[in-house]
């Protein structure tokens, strides 16, 4: 059973930056594909980035490439969101989850969400 804390939400201005951390236990993030998701309010959940487990191959949305980096720290057992040039349309609830078969899609696990507000 793998469990995702997700932290490092808030408040921001628009243009400015904030990390997300999704923390991983009872298992390693270096095996399994882990993803960041959001879920702007009133719209469906939507996909923002990922890392695969073994490959590290990354791949992200055109709406926050060039924007955003998701990295991986295995000795933390942690990968990150960093948010930089932060839009209004960015605020959602952000939510990291785990493909423990580490086929890039397959996402069993999933964070309790951290809230993403951007004030213009």
């Amino acid at each position: 059973q793998v469990h995702l804390v997700e932290s490092g939400g808030g408040l921001v201005q628009a243009g400015g930056s904030l990390r997300l951390s999704c923390a991983a236990s009872g298992g390693t993030v270096s095996s399994y594909t882990v993803g960041w998701f959001r879920r702007p309010p009133g719209k469906e959940r939507e996909f923002v980035a990922r890392i695969m487990g073994r490959s590290g191959t990354i791949d992200y949305a055109n709406s926050v490439k060039g924007r955003f980096t998701i990295s991986r720290d295995n000795a933390k057992n942690t990968v990150y969101l960093q948010m930089n040039s932060l839009k209004p349309d960015d605020t959602a609830v952000y939510s990291c989850a785990a493909d423990p078969y580490d086929l890039a899609g397959a996402f069993v696990y999933w964070g309790q969400g951290t809230q993403v507000t951007v004030s213009s």
